[in-house]
C-alpha cells in the first residue's frame, strides 16, 4: 500500500489522487496507474484501469492471474469489472468510497458468488493515510 500511496502523489493536478499498483506473483511491480480523467479527458482513466493496462503491456497478456492489485481507494463498478475481466487474483484497497464503492460500500461487484472468478479482497489497509490524502485534495477544492 505504501507503493500505491507514493504512486498517488504522481496524479496530475486537478485529478483525484488515487494510486494503483499491480504486483506479480513474485512481488515485483508490473503495472502502475493514477487517475487521469481530467488530464486525459477520459472517463475510463481511473488508476485501477491504468495500472491493469500497464501490467498487461508489461506481461504481454490480459490475464493477470497470480497478480495483486493494490489501490488507495475502493474501486468503483467500472474498475471492479476491469479487475474481474483481467482475472486479478487479489485486491487490496485503502480508503472506503461510500458514494461509489463497488467492493462493499454501495455494492459488492467483486465478491458476487455468481462470477467465474472471484479475487481475494483485503480492505482498509492503511486506510487513515489513504483517506487523509483524499481529504486534503477535497479540502483544497472547497477552499478555492
Amino acid at each position: 500500500m505504501r507503493v500505491a500511496l507514493e504512486t498517488a502523489k504522481q496524479t496530475p493536478a486537478g485529478d483525484v489522487p488515487v494510486g494503483a499498483v499491480v504486483f506479480d506473483a513474485g512481488g515485483e511491480v508490473v503495472g502502475r496507474g493514477v487517475n487521469r480523467r481530467e488530464a486525459n479527458c477520459d472517463p475510463t482513466a481511473h488508476a485501477e484501469v491504468e495500472a491493469i493496462r500497464d501490467a498487461a503491456r508489461t506481461l504481454g497478456t490480459w490475464r493477470l492471474d497470480g497478480c495483486e492489485l493494490v489501490v488507495t481507494l475502493e474501486p468503483c463498478t467500472m474498475c471492479a469489472g476491469a479487475i474481474l475481466g483481467a482475472r486479478v487474483s487479489s485486491l487490496v484497497f485503502g480508503a472506503w468510497e461510500p458514494k461509489t464503492g463497488a467492493v462493499g460500500s454501495v455494492l459488492d461487484a467483486i465478491r458476487d458468488p455468481r462470477h467465474l472468478h472471484t479475487p481475494e479482497v483485503r480492505a482498509g489497509v492503511l486506510e487513515a493515510e489513504a483517506a487523509g490524502m483524499l481529504g486534503e485534495f477535497f479540502e483544497g477544492l472547497r477552499s478555492n
